[in-house]
This record gives C-alpha cells, structure tokens and sequence, in this order.
C-alpha cells in the first residue's frame, strides 16, 4: 500500500534574512507578518493532525526566511516545541528551508540532535550574473559547498530553483537544473518569478527594466526542466506558488505568470509534446489505447481534455491506462 506523504507548513516569513532579494516579500507571499509564537506553531499542528490520515508519514517544516539564521536559542525553541510530536510517532521528523550561506557543521550537529531529517536550500540560480542582480547576497560556490555539507552529514537534500529571475535565460534555467542534479539533490522546487508588491522588483518592473515571464513561456520553460528531474529521480515537490501559501490578498501579485494550477498545465505541455510527435500514418483511426505511469492519466489527458482532443484528430476513440510497470513520461500506444 503507498504511503501517504505530508508536510505542516509553519512560515517564519523573513527571519533572520540578512538581506531582501528583489523578488522577495515573505510577509505577502507566507500571509504573515510576523513570526509565529510557539503556541501558534502547536495550535497549527494539531489543527493540521486532525486532517491527516494517522497511517501518514508527516513532516513538519519551517519554511521562509532562513531558519539557520535565526539566533542559536530561538532555532531550539521551535524545534525543541515540536518535540512531543516525533517522540510521539506522529510526526516522523522535520524539515527546513534556509540560505546556503548559513551552513556549518555546528548548524547540522543541532539540526540533527532535533531530528531535522531535510534541509532545503534557496538555491534559486546557479549562475553567477543571476545570482548578483537577484540580490541574493550569496555565490554559486557557497551554494555547492553547502549543498555537498548536507549530503556528506546524511541528510535529505532539497534545492529551490527560480526561472525568469532578472538576467536568467532559458539556458542558464537548464544549466541550474542540471546543476541541482549533479549535486546530488533528493527534492526541488520549481517557482516562476512573480513580481509582488514592495519588493525591488516591483520598482525594477514599473521603471521599465525587468519584464516577467509571460505564463506560456514559465509553462515551456519548466516543461524542458522537468523531465530532467524526472530522469534523475529528483522528485519535484512543487511548482509555482499553492493559493493556500500564496498571497495574503489578492493585491499583493503586481505582474507574472501565476495560476493556480501551474504545474497541472506543465504536465499537461509535457504530454503535449509527446502526443504530437507521435506518428499515427494516414487515416483516422478507432481506437488508441495510450498506457502510463500511475498519476499521470489526468496530465496525459492535459488541462481542459486538450491533449485527448488533439489525438482524437486522429482516432475515433482515445482512452488512457495507467500502469505500475511505467515511469515517470514512459508511455505505450496501442492501435486497433
């Protein structure tokens, strides 16, 4: 039986950030606009074990900001408030998000006593020129090191990507991607630069000098990236912003390719591509029974029916199988 997989969101927005990045207000993009209390964090989960499937592998993770940076003592105030939770078994460990340049071993000595089991780094880019005009206040090198810290003291790795960042490209998007990949990532997360209100990129974008993405070019870009994660076995853990962890109103998104179901339409370009270079030779045809991998039906089928639509150009009848025996984007065609 497959396990259930969950994670309690807690955002601690801009805790600690030495910095702001030009794409960044944690405050609108977590809802929040301070720290939350210890009682808080404990009502939160509770509140969210009450939803979860007791046979469920749970997490809690503390997102936003930059959990490492926080002083020594309030990093163990949250985590030593989560305790009762793992000793507990309902909660099987948790997981953090910070910066890689506030990575030591003292840091993963502490995060491991409190049964941190993943670490996520807010890579964002790996290229050098990206990195400096995001703001981002850290090297591609600071990046490496802390990614290779991580996986040498045995924790699961996750590293956070942007495309359309001020001076990205679709190569350097590829480029990161691979990067991730060859530094031994187990997770990632996939977000298209939005330009929200009162952040530097805002200003960049009205003065004329920074120009989002539009949705169908963040589709196609993260469309060529993602088969790359999926050949790797890096499992993406999201793409684009959840409405649930996204703005606290709906004035805060000022440009940029947000929707709602941005990784459905991602899948469903992905399958696009697949299903129009498949050759069918003249004639239509009864019936195509097309087979793929469990929970991948509703993505080959595509957004709105649109890629069973563009099949039945060529087949009376189209229908979609799922099967354990198929992978990530493996497919069979079978034609009567």
């Amino acid at each position: 039986m497959k396990i259930r997989h969950s994670t309690i969101p807690v955002f601690i927005p801009e805790e600690a950030c030495p910095n702001r990045c030009v794409f960044c207000n944690q405050y609108n993009i977590a809802g929040a606009e301070c720290a939350p209390s210890i009682a808080e964090v404990i009502s939160k989960v509770d509140a969210h074990l009450l939803t979860i499937p007791v046979d469920s592998n749970v997490e809690i993770g503390f997102f936003g900001g930059n959990f490492t940076g926080i002083p020594l003592e309030g990093q163990k105030v949250y985590l030593a408030s989560v305790q009762p939770y793992i000793a507990s078994g309902r909660v099987a460990g948790i997981r953090i998000s910070t910066r890689p340049d506030y990575i030591n071993n003292g840091i993963l000595a502490l995060l491991k006593q409190f049964h941190v089991t993943t670490i996520e780094l807010g890579a964002q880019s790996l290229d050098e020129e990206v990195l400096k005009l995001a703001g981002r206040g850290h090297s591609v090198a600071q990046v490496h090191e802390a990614a290779h810290m991580v996986k040498e003291q045995g924790f699961n790795l996750g590293l956070q990507m942007m495309v359309g960042l001020p001076g990205d490209t679709a190569g350097k998007s590829i480029f990161t991607a691979s990067e991730i990949i060859r530094l031994g990532a187990d997770n990632t997360r996939i977000y298209p630069t939005l330009v929200i209100k009162n952040t530097d990129l805002e200003k960049l974008y009205h003065d004329g000098k920074y120009s989002p993405l539009t949705l169908e070019e963040a589709i196609n870009r993260v469309a060529d990236i993602v088969p790359l994660f999926t050949e790797a076995g890096v499992k993406i853990l999201r793409m684009g912003l959840h409405p649930s962890e996204g703005f606290s109103d709906n004035t805060s998104l000022v440009a940029g390719p947000f929707h709602v179901a941005f990784g459905e339409l991602v899948f469903s370009e992905i399958w696009r591509r697949i299903q129009s270079n498949m050759v069918f030779g003249n004639g239509k045809k009864n019936l195509l029974s097309l087979t793929v991998a469990n929970g991948m039906r509703n993505a080959a089928i595509g957004h709105k029916a649109a890629n069973k639509t563009l099949l039945l150009q060529n087949f009376r009848k189209v229908i979609y199988i799922e099967s354990a025996d198929m992978k990530g984007f493996e497919y069979h065609a079978h034609t009567d």
